[in-house]
C-alpha cells in the first residue's frame, strides 16, 4: 500500500445550497487534510479513504455568513470542529466509482455515495507521479443537524435543504 495526500494548491472540497428559492450560495473548505492508501491509483477499488475538514475553514466569501456558519445555529465549531468522512466500499465502473463511505457532521455519522471519475495521471514538473479525480454527491443537511432556516414573506424558506458536494483533487505520493 502506498499513502497519498491531497496536493491542496492544486484541489479545493467545494459546495453549493439554494439561497432563497432563487439562486445558489457556493463555498469552500480551505483547511483539511486528506489520505489515499492503496497499491494502485488507477484501482481504487481496495482503498482507504478519509478526509478530515477543519469546520471553521468554511468560505463563502462573506464574513457575516461565514460567522453564522461557524454558530451553533449551524456547524457549531465551538464544540464540533471537525467534519469526517471515511470510506467504506468502492465500486470501480470503467474509469469512474462510486464510494460509499461515512460522513459525520455534528456528531451525526450517515451513509454517502460520491461519483467519483478519474482524471488520470501525469508527470509534474519535479518528475512525480500526480492523479487527478473529481467527485460530487448531494445531501439533506437536516439529516446532519444543520436544521436552521427562515421563512420567507413570498413563500418558502431562505436555505435549501439539499447540499451538492464537489471535489476537485490531485494526489501525489506522501512525502
Amino acid at each position: 500500500m502506498t499513502n497519498w495526500t491531497v496536493d491542496h494548491s492544486h484541489s479545493s472540497i467545494g459546495f453549493s445550497v439554494k439561497h432563497m428559492m432563487v439562486s445558489k450560495v457556493k463555498g469552500t473548505f480551505e483547511e483539511y487534510t486528506a489520505t489515499v492508501e492503496v497499491a494502485d491509483l488507477t484501482d481504487l477499488t481496495n482503498a482507504n479513504i478519509s478526509f478530515v475538514i477543519q469546520a471553521a475553514s468554511i468560505n463563502t466569501k462573506v464574513a457575516d455568513r461565514d460567522d453564522h456558519l461557524r454558530s451553533a445555529d449551524f456547524f457549531d465549531i465551538e464544540n464540533y470542529p471537525e467534519i469526517k468522512f471515511q470510506s467504506r466500499n468502492i465500486v470501480k465502473d470503467g474509469d469512474d466509482y462510486k464510494i460509499t463511505g461515512d460522513l459525520t457532521i455534528k456528531d451525526v455519522t450517515k451513509s454517502i455515495t460520491f461519483d467519483v471519475e478519474y482524471n488520470g495521471k501525469a508527470l509534474n514538473p519535479w518528475g512525480v507521479e500526480v492523479y487527478g479525480f473529481e467527485g460530487s454527491t448531494k445531501l439533506n443537511r437536516e439529516e446532519f443537524g444543520l436544521t436552521w432556516n427562515a421563512a420567507l414573506e413570498t413563500g418558502g424558506i431562505l436555505v435549501g435543504k439539499d447540499i451538492k458536494i464537489e471535489l476537485e483533487l490531485e494526489l501525489n505520493p506522501a512525502q
